[in-house]
């Protein structure tokens, strides 16, 4: 394979192809960081190299058995990530993005929130409350008892205080009222996480991997309040830093004006090391597959004859350019250049007179036989032949 003259035939839609894959991976790798279905996912494409290599050095009972296994394993990891694929799936989902969010009244209950948060640490009062913000999280948590309140402390008090039958689980706050609260929530399956966070902490964190909900947790044995937003738990220093955040966490979709200029760099930069290992994987995965994909290319070419009966000379076409367009694989197409595609007609049958000469396939020379001509223009040319001395034959040529 040709890799330079691969190179060379990139179009806007390769471009394209290849960035959109590269964002769908890098996507991928931050949302499976850290899990199970990531080591799998690793696992695949070690697996994916593996049947690559052996195909291409002609490894016959590898590649059969790779091919054998690749069915089972597509089944086996439908079944054992179901829930990862939903998940996927989900975050992909634009409709989600297309609701309107409510007005919250923050300020009127965020300060004195702040202040029982903070107090409830001090006392070692242990908590846990979610922030409903564009995801629906109904469908995320289990059981609970429903109610409609304002998050006032007196009623936290009475949620979360040791000896109530419904502080064993989170509350659900959305639009700044409780709907919901004694929830169960699932435990993140990550395995990198610090031995020293509790149920509490992996439960806040499992649910913020799931949506855009952010979960604060009071420790009570550390006396602590943190917040798990995305993949990332980060402990709060004090009660106006904490008000902050329930601003930014109630009203999550306004956000700051910034310029588009500043947002792409911003999002370049941003772990750059990562995008670009991804950038670099998904472009030698394309380089690997490009070869095989059926591939047209137009080519600009000069007319020539051969065999001119002795004493003719050809007057037209005054203008012996041709377009050739060819299809095949891309490794033998994107190879074609006006050096190595030369299309010749042959006259040697012909005598004076005027012509009209269909140009074929046959009228080419190709470097190989796995290319076809899909589009020859002009597809038929005028002839004009005339007697004429040696030395004005030779000129035309």
């Amino acid at each position: 394979m040709n890799l330079l003259s691969i190179l060379s035939n990139i179009g806007l839609p390769d471009i394209f192809d290849i960035f959109f894959i590269s964002i769908v991976v890098y996507q991928l790798y931050v949302w499976f960081w850290g899990t199970k279905a990531f080591k799998a996912l690793i696992g695949i494409v070690v697996l994916s190299g593996i049947f690559v290599l052996a195909k291409s050095f002609g490894l016959f009972l590898t590649t059969w058995v790779l091919q054998v296994l690749w069915q089972v394993f597509v089944i086996l990891l439908i079944i054992l990530f179901q829930k990862e694929i939903r998940l996927m799936l989900e975050r992909f989902n634009p409709l989600k993005t297309m609701g309107f969010k409510k007005s919250s009244t923050v300020d009127v209950w965020g300060p004195g929130f702040a202040e029982w948060a903070f107090d409830a640490a001090k006392k070692r009062i242990g908590a846990i409350i979610i922030f409903e913000r564009t995801d629906l999280v109904f469908d995320l948590i289990t059981k609970g008892i429903a109610m409609e309140c304002d998050p006032q402390p007196e009623i936290l008090n009475s949620i979360f205080y040791k000896e109530s039958p419904l502080h064993d689980g989170a509350s659900l706050i959305s639009n700044g009222r409780i709907l919901k609260t004694s929830c169960y929530l699932p435990l993140s399956k990550r395995e990198d996480l610090p031995q020293e966070w509790g149920t509490r902490h992996r439960a806040a964190l499992a649910l913020a991997e799931q949506c855009d909900a952010w979960v604060m947790v009071i420790s009570e044995e550390r006396g602590e309040v943190s917040f798990a937003v995305d993949k990332e738990i980060k402990k709060v220093k004090d009660k106006e830093e904490l008000f902050t955040l329930l601003e930014n966490a109630v009203i999550g979709s306004k956000e700051p004006d910034t310029d588009i200029n500043d947002e792409i760099k911003l999002w370049l930069t941003r772990r750059y090391p990562v995008k670009l290992a991804v950038f670099a994987l998904v472009f030698i995965l394309w380089l690997v597959f490009a070869g095989q994909q059926n591939f047209e290319k137009k080519i600009n070419l000069p007319l020539t004859f051969k065999n001119i009966p002795a004493g003719l000379m050809v007057l037209r076409p005054v203008d012996n350019n041709i377009s050739i367009t060819c299809r095949g694989l891309r490794k033998d197409v994107s190879m074609l250049n006006e050096n190595n595609v030369i299309p010749s007609i042959d006259l040697l049958s012909l005598s004076p007179g005027t012509f009209i000469y269909n140009i074929t396939q046959g009228d080419l020379i190709l470097p190989n036989d796995r290319v076809n001509v899909v589009n020859i223009s002009p597809s038929k040319i005028e002839l004009i032949l005339k007697k004429g001395s040696e030395s004005m034959r030779q000129s035309v040529n």
